[in-house]
């Protein structure tokens, strides 16, 4: 019976020890983004410095500290891309601290001369996150990035142009693959031999390829899954891009929803925006000169 006393009271006691613990720590949240546009920067990490304690933005460029101790530290964000920012904030113990991050972009292009030194601890599944600037790296036909060419370059993806320009993925046939925007499946996505697809680059804030590993909540295909995600319309002021092709045109157009007072009240940046892009072809005319 003494025994068991202990052992509940060294249960109580512990348990107490960490609620005390807990209660002295706090959360840093927020999002960062783009100064100018008012996009999402994602995949990017968010650190204290000189602290072991960061966090990495999602595909909504949304962060999250958690179990920080109380206390003022210094916000900093590292990328090739943006101008360095460091920020104050502090913590306090039992609350979530809110501080959005905007960076100024600085670089158009980055050269790469260094290989970087896998973890080899880490384990890698069969997924590869694509985004807007991933895909333009990749040359196409025609001047104009296409997901259906970055696809292409996914290890185990096979396109043959007498098909129709259907894509076999790891021997599957190409019934067997699925294709997602914000959600929504979209059928027969790429044409013109495979070269293009349905979508415009501009509108692509993210692309997750999945080629196996994938979990019950992609059900319906069993040879991979391309998952994309669509940005924002700028949140500061509208603008637009028109582009065209030996192949074909398009246009691409966002702004802000909300009135120039509304946006002030909110740094600048509307919380409504629009987005509209256009597609149009003239393969049929353009193609009498390519082919017989």
């Amino acid at each position: 019976m003494k025994k068991a006393t202990n052992t509940i009271l060294t249960f109580i006691f512990t348990f107490l020890l960490c609620s005390v613990a807990i209660s002295q720590t706090g959360t840093i949240r927020g999002t960062v983004l783009e100064k100018e546009s008012g996009d999402p920067v994602i995949f990017n990490s968010v650190l204290i410095k000189d602290k072991a304690y960061g966090g990495t933005t999602d595909v909504n460029g949304f962060y999250q500290i958690s179990k920080v101790p109380a206390g003022t530290y210094t916000l900093t964000i590292g990328s090739m891309e943006y101008a360095p920012i460091e920020i104050e904030v502090t913590v306090r113990a039992g609350r979530i601290t809110s501080q959005n991050l905007f960076l100024e972009s600085v670089l158009d292009e980055v050269e790469i001369n260094a290989s970087r030194i896998e973890d080899k601890t880490k384990v890698k599944i069969s997924v590869i996150k694509a985004t807007k600037k991933d895909i333009k790296a990749v040359p196409s036909v025609g001047g104009e990035s296409d997901i259906a060419t970055y696809f292409q370059t996914v290890p185990g993806v096979v396109t043959t142009g007498d098909q129709g320009g259907q894509m076999y993925v790891r021997g599957g046939s190409p019934v067997q693959n699925k294709v997602l925007l914000d959600g929504m499946i979209i059928y027969n996505p790429f044409h013109s031999i495979g070269f293009f697809s349905v979508f415009d680059t501009e509108i692509i804030r993210n692309a997750d390829i999945y080629t196996g590993g994938y979990s019950a909540t992609y059900g319906g295909r069993i040879s991979s899954i391309m998952d994309i995600t669509t940005k924002d319309g700028n949140k500061r002021k509208t603008k637009g891009r028109v582009a065209l092709n030996p192949f074909g045109a398009k246009l691409t157009l966002g702004g802000p929803l909300q009135g120039k007072k509304k946006r002030e009240a909110n740094d600048g940046r509307a919380n409504i925006t629009y987005l509209f892009s256009g597609k149009h072809s003239y393969l049929d005319q353009s193609s009498k000169l390519l082919y017989s």
